[in-house]
């Protein structure tokens, strides 16, 4: 793991079994990294979106006697100036700023490349490879279903709930699968959490690209790797999580030995029937 601000708070949540609640704190806090020594809890409250007794909890949670004992641990262990405020950017360059952001952020996570390339071997291992994405991560899903297929013998896009869901995931299963790969971002449908805990049940290996490491679908995930979501506008952007997709793509590719060869074929049969306008 780097050695950022964020990835040492990140570690300092390690270990420790967080509510829903804390979780969102601990989301907040890596988010903000940077100013998190700086603020105060009630500042802390308004920017997660808790109450201020729930910051307090928390840091008790963590071992901490209050609040303030956890802010003094965070400047002596990580000391950082505040960001700058007051920038003058209207809501729409905010949005893209806090967007590149979140690109650092990933940039940051994959100094240690080892758990997307895990990830790319366990996805390449799979044959068939169900990808699963629901609601506001159906996109992230089909865009990965779409390229993975162009290398990958059987790739199967789960991007829509209801009874058949469970269905779907037994007919991979007995197809052969071993890993599903899940984009999960929030809002957080309850039948994507409840479809992991399914999976793996079924003896699936589960990996998920998700919006933080305390997401609701971070104890049902083998592996999973973050990226943050934006949320300076009134929908969710989700920059991050599509370039963690790609960089997943990358991986897996090198897991493939026949993925050059499948997209040399590929290509050959698009020049051949037209496909693409040049």
């Amino acid at each position: 793991m780097s050695d950022t601000p964020g990835a040492r708070l990140q570690a300092l949540f390690e270990g420790h079994r967080l509510t829903p609640t804390q979780r969102r704190i601990a989301h907040w806090m890596v988010r903000r990294a940077a100013d998190v020594p700086f603020l105060s809890s009630v500042e802390l409250a308004e920017l997660a979106g808790v109450s201020q007794p729930s910051v307090t909890r928390f840091a008790v949670a963590l071992g901490f006697d209050g609040y303030p004992a956890l802010r003094k641990h965070l400047r002596e262990v990580a000391p950082a100036e505040p960001a700058p405020s007051g920038s003058g950017f209207n809501e729409y360059q905010q949005a893209v700023h806090a967007e590149i952001e979140n690109l650092r952020h990933l940039a940051e996570l994959l100094a240690d490349p080892a758990p997307v390339e895990r990830a790319g071997r366990l996805l390449a291992s799979s044959r068939p490879l169900p990808v699963l994405g629901l609601r506001a991560a159906s996109s992230q899903a089909r865009g990965f279903a779409y390229f993975a297929g162009k290398v990958h013998p059987d790739v199967r896009l789960l991007d829509e709930g209801g009874t058949m869901l469970t269905d779907r995931i037994d007919g991979a299963v007995r197809a052969g699968a071993t890993v599903l790969l899940c984009f999960a971002l929030p809002r957080h449908p309850r039948e994507v959490v409840e479809a992991l805990a399914y999976a793996r049940s079924a003896g699936l290996t589960v990996v998920t690209v998700a919006e933080s490491a305390f997401a609701p679908v971070a104890k049902h995930s083998d592996v999973l790797l973050p990226a943050a979501v934006g949320t300076g506008l009134a929908f969710d952007t989700a920059c991050a999580p599509m370039l963690l997709g790609r960089v997943l793509l990358e991986a897996m590719c090198d897991g493939l030995p026949d993925a050059q060869a499948r997209l040399e074929e590929f290509d050959a049969a698009a020049a051949a029937r037209g496909l693409f306008v040049e």
